[in-house]
């Protein structure tokens, strides 16, 4: 399967771009031509559902896209400007102009670039004045320091590595010229993509099960209420189907109250890029009055993926309310409340850190590995055994226990104690993971 890759830049630099993909028979480019960095962004949203990876030609583009949500890491690249194309364009500028000019204006490039690249030039009389920034800025704050400078006599020719900066300062009546990327950088920056497409591809494929709890609180025995029930599960039934339908899965009854939906992840993801599975859960309850809870899977295998699904339902069933909980390949929870709400742990370990810690305590590292992670999230490393018990749904007794194994195994230390409250006062701990 070929990766569909959207190639986004000035059309000469387009050109260049797509000339060197004719050496990635895998991947099918698709350019997009801007005269703006700023519309990148409206040819990002119109076509997104078409594109596997995003391929941009610098650096502007591609922060601008990322800073705006528009793009993640895993699926978008750029091509880097080294100070070799700096000096290749210097020295074609050189011979065309027929003088060497010793003052100039640079944008972009890094000024570590300039010094590794032509440390002989730098030595023998040739400034540069750089304008070297992360990320995006507006191409106006570009033009307006390569013209600052030009009319002070700071510089008497300006080197910029963006088109538009380029037509606006050749307006200027400003001796301009463009820095664009060589082959050499074009080629590797290609290889990226096809890495990153391949390992999204494969992601996208990978096995997913998701199963739906019905969380009863009572099972209802007389002949009203177990027609009532079964209503209700035909109702259930009938949601789950058109969810099944709607991420191309393969639903399975597992029991009364368990249902496993087969799928791949990027099926899910596609469903979830404009609804949540909370809305499923929603759609459930005000179909059939039923409160459920949903577990994810995912894994390199059914058998992986099962073990997985039904650890998030161990993790589920200590809540009391609807929950989505997603284990990972690496074993990390995702613990989700509400659609825009998530808490991550990871269940395997703590890390070596802990390991000497907890090897003796009468705590799981799963366990200490979520109190990290609650802590975090909630910015706070003192609390008592009531804070705890709220955050793991638990008793007051199990946090208090918990509490205590941390101190035993010093991971937290008793600072004093809660005055003010009815019958024993309850210990304030202080948590020292980060110590």
């Amino acid at each position: 399967m070929n990766i569909r890759v959207g190639v986004v830049g000035p059309e000469d630099s387009l050109i260049e771009m797509m000339k060197v993909g004719q050496h990635f028979p895998d991947l099918h480019l698709i350019p997009f031509v801007y005269e703006k960095t700023e519309e990148t962004e409206d040819i990002i949203v119109k076509n997104s559902p078409t594109v596997d990876q995003w391929f941009f030609s610098g650096q502007s583009p591609y922060y601008y896209a990322l800073n705006k949500g528009l793009i993640t890491e895993d699926n978008a690249s750029y091509i880097p400007l080294h100070g070799s194309s700096f000096l290749t364009t210097l020295l074609e500028a050189f011979l065309k102009e027929g003088k060497i000019h010793s003052n100039i204006s640079l944008d972009t490039i890094q000024v570590n670039e300039i010094d590794q690249s032509m440390p002989s030039l730098l030595n023998n009389g040739l400034t540069i004045q750089c304008h070297s920034y992360d990320g995006y800025i507006p191409s106006d704050d570009i033009i307006e320091f390569h013209q600052r400078l030009y009319e002070q006599g700071k510089s008497e020719i300006a080197f910029t590595c963006i088109r538009s900066v380029y037509n606006e300062l050749k307006d200027l009546q400003i001796p301009v010229y463009r820095v664009i990327q060589r082959e050499y950088a074009t080629h590797q920056a290609l290889e990226q993509v096809r890495e990153k497409g391949q390992v999204s591809l494969y992601k996208k494929s990978q096995l997913v099960i998701l199963g739906i709890e019905v969380m009863h609180t009572t099972r209802l025995q007389d002949n009203y209420y177990s027609f009532k029930l079964k209503h209700q599960e035909l109702e259930l039934k009938r949601v789950l189907l058109d969810f099944t339908e709607n991420i191309n899965g393969s639903i399975v009854k597992i029991g009364d109250d368990l249902h496993f939906i087969y799928t791949t992840r990027g099926e899910l993801e596609y469903f979830q890029a404009n609804r949540s599975l909370h809305d499923v859960m929603k759609e459930i309850n005000v179909n059939s009055k039923l409160q459920t809870r949903i577990g994810v899977g995912y894994g390199l295998t059914v058998l992986e993926a099962e073990q997985h699904v039904r650890l998030a339902f161990d993790h589920a069933r200590t809540y009391d309310e609807t929950v989505v909980i997603e284990v990972t390949e690496e074993k990390e929870v995702l613990v989700s409340l509400n659609p825009t709400d998530q808490l991550s742990f990871q269940t395997q370990s703590v890390g070596d850190m802990w390991e000497n810690h907890i090897k003796d305590s009468h705590i799981s590292s799963s366990v200490v590995s979520k109190i990290m992670s609650l802590a975090n999230h909630y910015n706070k490393e003192t609390l008592t055994s009531q804070d705890l018990s709220r955050w793991l749904k638990s008793t007051e007794r199990n946090a208090r226990r918990i509490l205590s194994e941390l101190e035993k195994a010093n991971l937290a230390v008793v600072t004093g104690e809660e005055s003010g409250q009815r019958g024993r006062p309850r210990k304030i701990y202080k948590l020292k993971f980060n110590n």
